[in-house]
C-alpha cells in the first residue's frame, strides 16, 4: 500500500505564559505513524488524550499556544511531497478541500447561520473551479442525489435543519470536490444513535466511492467498529497500541486498550460494565515513566521510572507496555 501521511517523533505542546509563569501541556508527545491511502484509520481514546491535539497538526491548522517543538508531518500525493507543517496560508487556501478537507465536530462551524445551504456549496466550488452559480448548483444537486440527500436542503438556512441532516451535510459539503484525505473530527457527537447510523453510513459511502484516506478521530470506540479499517489507541498524549480493527477489538494487549474494550456494552448482557480506575493524568506534569502506571493494576517497578517503547509485537500490530516488550522476548529468544 502507498502512503499518504507519515509523521515521525512529533510532538505538539501547548505552551502559555501568565503573570510570568510559562505552563506546557505535552498533548502529543513523540508520536509516529504512517497512515495509507485508500484506508479509514481511526484515533481512539478517551477525552483529554490528545486526538483533537493531533488532528490539528496532522491537518497542518495550529496556532499558538499549540506550538510543534519536534517531528515533521509528510503528504504523500502522487509524486508530490507536502511538508504540512511549513503550509502557509496560500498553501492552505489551494489544497484545502481540494486534496485535504476536514469535517469538524459541530456543523454549525463550518455552515453559515446567515446563508443558505447552496451559498455555502457556491462558496467551496468556486474557490477552486471557474463555474458559475448555476454550474455550481448543478453540480451540487447532482451530487446530493448521488448521497441521497434530498434537494430541499439546498433552499434552507442550517438552523432550519436538524442536527444530523445537518451533520450529513457538512459531510457533503467536504467532500464535494473529491479530497485524497479526509479528516473527521467526533463526526457523530450529540446525535442520537439511529442518527448517527445515517452518519456512519454516509461516511462509509464518501469514503468508498472516492477512495479518499479517512482519518477519524472519535472516542466512540463502537463508530471506530463500523467504520475503521486500523485503530491507533492515544493515551495522555502518547499512541500505546496500534493495530488493525479486529485485533484491537478482540486482542487488545495494552492495558489501557483492554479497559477500553471491556467498557463496551453488549446485547443481552446485564453484567456491570468495568471502568477504568482513577483519572487521566495532568499533561503539564504526566507521570514518569510509562503515564497509564498509576491507573495500571497490572504495573510493575520498571513502569513507574522507564517509558516502554512502541513495539511491534507481530506485523502489523504496536504496543507500548513493558510486559508485552517482555513477552515478545521471551518468544524470539525461546
Amino acid at each position: 500500500m502507498t502512503t499518504i501521511i507519515e509523521a515521525k517523533n512529533l510532538k505538539a505542546y501547548y505552551i502559555t505564559q501568565a503573570y510570568g509563569v510559562e505552563r506546557t501541556v505535552q498533548a502529543v508527545d513523540n508520536i509516529s505513524l504512517e497512515i495509507q491511502e485508500g484506508e479509514v484509520f481511526g484515533i481512539a481514546g478517551e477525552s483529554g488524550c490528545g486526538k483533537s491535539t493531533l488532528l490539528k497538526v496532522l491537518l497542518g491548522a495550529f496556532e499558538p499556544p499549540l506550538t510543534v517543538v519536534d517531528g515533521t508531518v509528510e503528504y504523500h500525493f502522487d509524486s508530490e511531497r507536502i511538508n504540512a507543517l511549513a503550509l502557509t496560508d496560500q498553501n492552505l487556501r489551494d489544497i484545502r478541500w481540494s486534496k485535504v478537507s476536514y469535517i469538524p465536530q459541530g456543523s454549525m462551524h463550518v455552515l453559515n447561520p446567515v446563508r443558505r445551504i447552496r451559498d455555502s456549496f457556491y462558496d467551496f466550488i468556486t474557490t477552486h473551479q471557474q463555474v458559475g452559480r448555476r454550474e455550481s448548483l448543478e453540480i451540487t444537486r447532482k451530487y446530493l442525489a448521488d448521497l441521497g440527500l434530498p434537494e430541499s436542503v439546498l433552499a434552507a438556512y442550517p438552523h432550519q435543519l436538524s442536527g444530523g441532516m445537518r451533520q450529513r451535510v457538512t459531510i457533503a459539503l467536504a467532500t464535494i470536490l473529491w479530497p485524497k484525505l479526509i479528516f473527521a473530527d467526533e463526526p457523530t457527537t450529540a446525535l442520537d444513535v439511529v442518527v448517527q447510523r445515517g452518519v456512519i453510513q454516509l461516511l462509509k459511502e464518501v469514503q468508498q466511492r472516492e477512495g479518499s484516506t479517512l482519518v477519524l478521530i472519535t472516542h466512540d470506540m463502537g463508530v471506530h467498529a463500523n467504520l475503521a479499517d486500523r485503530i491507533a489507541v492515544l493515551y495522555a498524549g502518547k499512541i500505546v497500541e496500534e493495530a488493525d480493527t479486529r485485533t484491537i477489538l478482540k486482542n487488545p494487549r495494552h492495558p489501557y486498550t483492554q479497559y477500553l474494550i471491556k467498557s463496551l456494552p453488549h446485547l443481552d448482557e446485564r453484567a456491570e460494565r468495568v471502568s477504568i480506575p482513577g483519572r487521566p493524568p495532568a499533561l503539564d506534569n504526566p507521570p514518569t515513566g510509562c503515564r497509564f502506571h498509576p491507573r495500571c493494576p497490572l504495573a510493575i517497578d520498571k513502569c513507574r521510572t522507564i517509558d516502554p517503547d512502541l513495539i511491534t509485537v507481530r506485523p502489523g500490530h504496536r504496543a507500548a507496555c513493558h510486559l508485552v516488550t517482555e513477552e515478545v522476548i521471551h518468544a524470539t529468544t525461546a
